[in-house]
């Protein structure tokens, strides 16, 4: 019976919420909105795995283990892996050659392509086809003989292809029997760009939820009349309550169905501008069914949750409403609970996570949303901490601001919450950015690099084959050779000291000089071949200057070192200066390696398709904070109002004293500064420490992004008091004269 009142009480708050007139729509509206904004974003979340679970099925399906032990047989196949840069796009691909009458035919695809054609995916068929393009085409000769289906491709911005060639051979690649091959693909994701992944989740969703729990407590006017009617016909306070959570229930409902639809918004804008591996069909973006489920169920049970909550400090009698309880002293002790779980959580990170760590990401998430959490719990009590101990001096306008936070400043910290919640996590996600960008820039900051592309050849050619193409590419300036001799236990690098000092810090550098790297010494004696070689009492001890890996001790050694000892290099590696003035001069030492050798490998050690991503990824997290603060600040404006309305009695009477509007507006300004100034340092220190704790999780060196600070902190000021200065107009209507009578 009990179960069945309340429903029918929940139903009439629902039913009165619908009947308000203009302003209860105004209100529901708000509400739903503020919800569907949120829903909007979980249910975003909600679509992801879902998502990387299909598009990782179809990839698995088309992989390939080439290191299996197969005999040649008529239905086995070499192949090779070839990847591949175009004017920032990213391309990669198979090089296919059957060995048989019968070999496997790859997802997608009909048949293998013969040597020198090549099945494409749409989205690189359309890149080809681009007159613009030119250069691209050139790079494989190969004709297009067909488009790769969509169950042969991650998703359909995908740029991969399959070639067909005869240049393959079993020294140096795989033979397979079938593709899809179980354990092909092991997933070993690199540690730092997981931790990225988990920190943009948090920072996101976390002052989303903030969010939405200030979104369901806007209130109106007409509200607390229908309230008081309520009241005077004989409802009690839990019953009254139960009314109001009904009325934001309606409007949690109504956000639900508001979010369901920005969220097919989401997906199609998602399915129209994904590129690479965050592109997916319109199939994959189905959200996990028990997520939504939890959606719909949690968002209105929360909504009403917090209503309740907010109507314990609401006195509703029949002849009004009343928000102005006693004060009661905020207490600390359990306010530091929940960001002590959090540091606890963090604290192990400080040791560095790498892929053998395990179950970082669960202890990540835990210990960043508490830490975030956590700020919203301590902002009341510092500002109560800090207002309270504020003098009378000042202007009048300060004084009336600061003696209305002392005697109430939840309203005005409830919003500013959120926004603080919002700076500390984007701080946090910048310097993490900003520490990991620094990791592939520290190399190349250290000295300047003269030959800035390394090519790797993955075939036995002779050398003359590759100095021949390059002489003849254009574009480049200059080249040399490095002799790479792979000992037990050692590695011989043989190149001239223009290239060397690029290598490593070798100061003065003279043909016949050595230097040993990694432990290496003078005098001691290497094997090659019929031969042996000792390296000079002269040979100097330096550092390494790149982070080209290499195995055990380290040689490097001019030529004339080695004067009259024959050596047979494992691999000559060239590396490559290129003329700046030259356009595309890249594309074309890709082509003219491709053409050569589609097994060679390019290294750039500029790193910009890193760096260019992180910065690209900063400013996506920039302009993502700028649209959450404004929303965010878009709810003070409400905030303002009801405090506003709620005082508009004191307000005309102050103004019929001769109190003037300005004072007033001043004042109302500075309620709202006070709490963001302190919001402003406390989200800064949080964040600042946060991004340090994840920056040694990673290995990145403690780096401090102050223009990330300053223009976080800044634009969420901006808003803030803009918002705010946005409510003043209704300070102007609720001061009039009219606004002293009292029924």
């Amino acid at each position: 019976m009990r179960a069945r009142n309340w429903l029918f009480e929940l139903a009439l708050g629902a039913r009165m919420s619908v009947a308000g007139g203009r302003a209860g729509w105004f209100r529901l509206g708000l509400i739903a909105v503020g919800v569907g904004l949120g829903v909007a974003v979980l249910l975003g979340a909600a679509t992801v795995p879902a998502a990387m679970a299909a598009s990782n099925a179809r990839t698995d399906a088309r992989a390939i283990d080439g290191y299996q032990d197969l005999p040649r047989a008529d239905d086995t196949m070499l192949t090779s892996h070839f990847t591949t840069r175009f004017e920032g796009w990213s391309i990669s691909g198979e090089l296919l050659q059957p060995e048989g009458s019968h070999p496997p035919v790859p997802p997608g695809v009909s048949s293998i392509p013969g040597p020198g054609r090549m099945v494409v995916s749409p989205a690189l068929a359309r890149l080809l086809d681009d007159p613009a393009n030119g250069l691209l085409r050139d790079r494989w000769d190969a004709e297009v003989a067909g488009v790769i289906g969509a169950e042969g491709l991650s998703g359909p911005a995908e740029l991969f292809f399959y070639l067909g060639t005869d240049t393959l051979s079993t020294e140096h690649d795989g033979r397979i029997r079938e593709f899809g091959t179980p354990g092909a693909i092991v997933r070993d994701p690199v540690p730092m760009f997981v931790l990225l992944t988990l920190v943009g989740m948090v920072v996101l969703l976390i002052p989303v939820m903030v969010f939405m729990a200030a979104a369901v407590r806007f209130g109106d006017e007409a509200r607390d009349r229908r309230l008081a009617a309520v009241r005077l016909v004989g409802a009690d306070a839990a019953t009254t309550r139960r009314i109001a959570a009904g009325e934001t229930l309606a409007g949690a409902v109504l956000g639900l169905l508001i979010g369901a639809g920005l969220w097919v918004g989401e997906i199609l804008l998602a399915h129209r501008w994904g590129t690479g591996a965050l592109s997916f069909y319109l199939a994959d973006l189905r959200p996990v069914p028990s997520l939504v489920v939890l959606i719909v169920i949690a968002v209105p049970v929360v909504a009403v949750a917090v209503t309740l909550s907010a109507m314990r400090r609401v006195v509703v009698e029949p002849l009004g409403v009343t928000r102005m309880s006693t004060p009661v002293r905020r207490r600390l002790w359990w306010r530091l609970l929940l960001p002590t779980a959090g540091v606890v959580l963090l604290w192990p990170l400080y040791r560095g996570i790498d892929e053998h760590s395990a179950g970082y990401e669960i202890q990540v998430v835990a210990g960043m949303a508490a830490l975030l959490t956590g700020i919203a719990l301590l902002l009341p009590w510092q500002v109560e901490a800090v207002v309270g101990r504020l003098g009378a001096g000042g202007s009048p306008a300060w004084q009336l601001a600061v003696r209305r936070l002392q005697f109430d400043s939840g309203t005005a910290i409830r919003a500013v919450s959120g926004i603080a919640v919002s700076v500390a996590g984007v701080i946090a996600m910048q310097g993490i950015v900003t520490g990991i960008e620094s990791l592939y820039t520290r190399s190349s900051a250290s000295a300047p690099v003269r030959y800035g592309v390394a090519v790797l050849p993955g075939s036995s050619l002779p050398d003359r084959s590759w100095t021949a193409a390059l002489d003849a590419t254009p574009g480049v300036h200059d080249y040399r050779p490095l002799r790479i001799v792979r000992l037990d236990g050692a590695t011989l690098r043989i190149g001239d000291c223009a290239l060397l000092s690029q290598l490593a810090e070798v100061g003065e550098c003279r043909d016949g000089d050595v230097f040993g790297l990694d432990g290496a010494v003078a005098g001691t004696t290497y094997r090659l071949g019929d031969t042996s070689w000792t390296s000079p009492a002269t040979t100097r001890a330096v550092s390494r200057a790149e982070a080209e890996p290499t195995s055990g001790e380290t040689l490097l050694i001019t030529p004339g070192a080695m004067a009259g000892v024959a050596v047979q290099p494992d691999d000559t590696n060239f590396y490559v200066a290129l003329d700046p003035g030259v356009p595309h001069a890249m594309e074309h030492l890709r082509n003219s390696v491709a053409r050569l050798d589609l097994q060679a490998y390019l290294y750039s050690y500029g790193n910009d398709t890193v760096r260019a991503a992180l910065a690209g990824m900063r400013d996506a997290l920039l302009a993502g904070a700028i649209v959450l603060l404004v929303l965010i600040g878009a709810s003070m404006v409400v905030n303002v109002v009801e405090q506003l309305r709620e005082r508009r009695r004191v307000l005309a009477v102050l103004v019929a004293f001769g109190t003037r509007r300005r004072t007033l507006g001043g004042s109302v300004l500075y309620q709202v500064a006070v709490p963001v100034v302190l919001g402003m340092v406390l989200a800064v220190a949080v964040g600042s420490v946060l991004a340090g704790v994840l920056m040694t999780a990673v290995g990145a060196p403690l780096t401090v992004d102050w223009f990330g600070i300053g223009a976080t902190s800044g634009i969420a000021a901006v808003v803030v008091l803009g918002t705010t200065a946005a409510g003043l107009p209704i300070l102007w209507r609720l001061t009039r004269p009219g606004n002293l009578r009292s029924e």
